[in-house]
């Protein structure tokens, strides 16, 4: 549907049954919109749902209540509109890098030769053209995580779900992984879902920061637009007053459902 947004959430609320038989909802009544080429990270406590959220919005999870509607049309499998960034590497560790990143387009169809040379084209995107023969293990993290970046974006997907992508990296390849995203973004602006536990990182990224309550039955809480010009680099971004306002103002809601959550995480 034309000028519909990329993904919107209806009254989501997500329920697992448990070995008891009794239910435990993960997450009540979810409303929220990402347009098409919005940068949307959500943050919120340890177990709240950020990851079970992303994985309804890719097909993978039913919600027990409401609907998810993607660029107007209502979600009744798995989303092959979105491609999807998980916190662990999903490489072949079999495979070469090129192969890795070839893989998504010859399951398509698409032939052998012509999905490699598009490979090469990605991988070059993403500073790796030279390490297209290496095999996963002997490529450092962040190397991992460039190959399955290019590996995701071959599809072309419209919406692009991002889960603690960055995570497992050190603070500068952290730094070096999150101007190459926006780098990428900036030249094809697809619609992101980006769950992280680094607030200055949502910050520093997106264009709206989305917070959740701890759970059980978490909940939306908070949407901030950031304010910050583009195009941006990380360290520098940081530096604007507009960036530690910002922080400060989130960071006023959040901190009450980190510490709900952490509790719970120690049973406390």
């Amino acid at each position: 549907m034309r000028n519909a947004p990329a993904v919107a959430l209806d009254d989501v609320t997500v329920a697992f049954r448990l070995g008891d038989g009794a239910a435990y909802t993960v997450i009540e009544r979810a409303r929220l919109t990402v347009d098409d080429g919005e940068f949307v990270a959500i943050v919120g406590p340890t177990g709240c749902g950020k990851s079970t959220l992303l994985n309804v919005v890719a097909g993978l999870l039913s919600p027990a209540a409401g609907r998810v509607v993607i660029y107007g049309e209502p979600l009744a499998a798995l989303n092959r509109r979105a491609g999807y960034l998980f916190q662990s590497d999903a490489l072949f560790p079999w495979k070469t890098a090129l192969e890795n990143v070839a893989i998504g387009l010859e399951t398509a169809g698409t032939p052998a030769r012509e999905a490699r040379a598009r490979a090469l084209e990605w991988l070059k995107r993403v500073g790796l053209g030279t390490f297209g023969d290496r095999y996963p293990h002997v490529l450092s993290g962040g190397q991992r995580k460039r190959v399955g970046l290019a590996q995701v974006l071959i599809r072309d997907p419209r919406i692009l779900l991002m889960d603690e992508p960055f995570g497992p990296l050190d603070a500068q390849t952290r730094q070096i992984m999150g101007n190459l995203l926006l780098d990428l973004w900036g030249a094809d602006r697809k619609a992101v879902l980006f769950v992280t536990h680094d607030l200055e990182e949502a910050i520093a990224l997106s264009d709206r920061v989305v917070i959740m309550s701890a759970g059980p039955a978490a909940r939306i809480i908070g949407d901030w637009r950031v304010p910050l010009a583009r195009p941006r680099d990380i360290a520098e971004v940081k530096l604007d007053p507009a960036f530690h306002a910002l922080h400060r103002d989130i960071w006023h809601r959040l901190k009450a459902e980190v510490v709900k959550g952490y509790a719970q995480v120690e049973g406390v």
